[in-house]
């Protein structure tokens, strides 16, 4: 039976993952002052930033008084532009998803700036059999650098936080197979699900390599998420009948909670060729979307040329899935957080994050959605269009892209 919907059968939501538009009202809160990762990566590439399919949907018109540099103000926008405000406690993935899905975290996620409590650690040793090290705030990509060849020598778990709400685990895939770091990480979930301590994800984070100067960090990466709390917008659709697609992280960040099929991403291209497999598909319904180069790869490693090189690299897969849309599909372009690769330390930034919209219908393209109260707008929108009563979170702009 396919489900009614009132303008869109088919919705196609893409967070870039960590690429805000500047910072947010409450920045300070999180001495994130300044940040711009649109704006910085611009700067950086200082005119030589292509994003034409991202400038012709309206990116630039966002902040028409700043634009991004390399990326002129459309004219005639295809489609319409505004900001969101991300309003969780938390300035994380998962918490800028369950926003986007009608559900702001409005509790605070324990945080560990000085590593994790010695009854976390004597609970991992015990279960793995394996002595913890490090456990303190780290780089990925530096802590393996300068733990990994002990880790390799040790068979130890290299233990690593950051200023958000996660545990994470490194380890060789030749000394710790992935299926036992896997099955280690479970366990680590069981241990932050609360009373006493709630975090928001376990990340897996195995590595490969001969040498500190030669480790990479595979693929086979797995987050643990916190079982949402309440239902989001995905079991709204779910539980109506509606179709829920999951590619890349996003199946992890809800557990599989409201979605119907699920790939994972080894890339953001290999991400971009599943979009092009479920563009191929009948389906009444939402295909959420996330792509993590821009956080893992470039964000986290204040590596604005990455960033950048990605934007364009997904630009240019951008325009590949606008001339495949049908009438009756909705194109939605947001992040779920800042993660500005020209500013200080490795962590998070706190900024408005983009929402573009598209179809090639869309009667009155070109109009502004404004700065929205929160980023569950965007759920509320998709609930809308597929007649589904939420929570109540988020105003609907749909009468504003039809």
């Amino acid at each position: 039976m396919t489900h009614n919907y009132r303008r869109y059968k088919r919705v196609f939501a893409i967070a870039l993952d960590s690429i805000g538009i500047g910072e947010a009202p409450d920045a300070a809160k999180f001495d994130d002052e300044g940040a711009d990762t649109l704006g910085h990566i611009g700067e950086f590439f200082n005119g030589e930033l292509h994003l034409p399919n991202l400038g012709k949907l309206g990116l630039s018109n966002i902040r028409p008084s700043n634009p991004i540099q390399g990326v002129p103000v459309a004219e005639h926008a295809v489609g319409c532009f505004g900001k969101m405000t991300i309003t969780s406690h938390g300035n994380d993935s998962l918490d800028g998803h369950w926003e986007m899905m009608c559900l702001p975290v409005r509790f605070e996620m324990a945080t560990f700036p000085n590593g994790f409590p010695q009854w976390i650690v004597d609970k991992l040793e015990a279960f793995s059999g394996r002595k913890v090290i490090v456990n303190k705030p780290y780089s990925g990509t530096e802590v393996i650098h300068d733990y990994g060849e002990h880790q390799m020598a040790t068979g130890d778990l290299i233990l690593y936080t950051s200023g958000d709400s996660v545990l994470q685990i490194a380890a060789h895939e030749d000394v710790i197979p992935v299926k036992e770091l896997y099955r280690i990480c479970e366990y680590a979930r069981t241990l932050i699900n609360g009373p006493e301590v709630v975090m928001g994800r376990v990340i897996a984070r195995p590595y490969v390599g001969s040498d500190k100067d030669h480790f990479t960090r595979t693929a086979n990466r797995h987050d643990y998420g916190l079982e949402p709390t309440e239902k989001t917008a995905l079991d709204f659709l779910h539980e109506a009948g509606v179709d829920v697609l999951a590619i890349g992280k996003t199946n992890d960040i809800f557990s599989g909670h409201g979605i119907d099929r699920g790939w994972r991403n080894k890339s953001n291209m290999d991400g971009m060729d599943h979009v092009d497999e479920a563009m191929g598909l009948d389906f009444t319904g939402l295909c959420f979307v996330n792509l993590v180069d821009f956080d893992a790869m470039y964000g986290h490693r204040r590596n604005a040329q990455g960033d950048g090189d990605a934007l364009m690299a997904f630009d240019e897969r951008l325009g590949r899935v606008m001339g495949a849309m049908h009438d009756d599909d909705l194109l939605l372009i947001t992040a779920d957080h800042g993660n500005d690769p020209t500013y200080k330390g490795t962590d998070h930034t706190r900024e408005y994050v983009p929402i573009l919209a598209y179809s090639p219908s869309m009667a009155n393209p070109g109009q502004s959605l404004g700065t929205r109260d929160t980023a569950s707008d965007m759920g509320a929108t998709i609930l809308d269009n597929f007649d589904v009563e939420g929570n109540g979170n988020g105003v609907s702009f749909l009468n504003s892209i039809v």
